[in-house]
């Protein structure tokens, strides 16, 4: 059964403006599913997920998706819902500067330039239907 209008309109208002959701990724290793809490962007209605940098490491959610890039959104907000989307892991820095630069305004970071190293970042496409 698909979404109506109305429920669709609502799902993707909760996209476009629920900060915090939950991401399940799938465990590379294990194939265990991983749920991590994390922050949503949202840049001119592309979907991404960055964070904070880490020069020592790369994080496990990172590994997963480079293995599966089929992850679940969980809304938690104003819509509860989970939503099946696929993530492409963002490596080439002269791609992942608007995204960086998006996030790092929305944050008032200003160490663009760490960022742009040592941050993790994903788009996400969500699946139709």
């Amino acid at each position: 059964m698909h979404p109506d209008s109305s429920q669709s309109e609502a799902i993707l208002a909760a996209l476009n403006h629920s900060p915090v959701i939950d991401l399940t990724t799938t465990g590379r290793r294990t194939g265990r599913h991983r749920r991590i809490e994390i922050f949503l962007h949202n840049d001119d209605g592309q979907l991404f997920i960055t964070g904070m940098p880490r020069a020592d490491r790369t994080r496990d959610w990172i590994y997963n998706i480079e293995a599966d890039p089929h992850v679940v959104i969980h809304l938690k907000q104003s819509v509860v819902l989970d939503v099946p989307a696929t993530a492409r892991v963002v490596t080439e820095p002269e791609e992942r500067r608007p995204f960086i630069e998006a996030a790092a305004r929305r944050w008032r970071r200003t160490d663009v330039p760490d960022m742009l190293r040592h941050s993790p970042l994903i788009v996400l496409t969500v699946e139709s239907g």
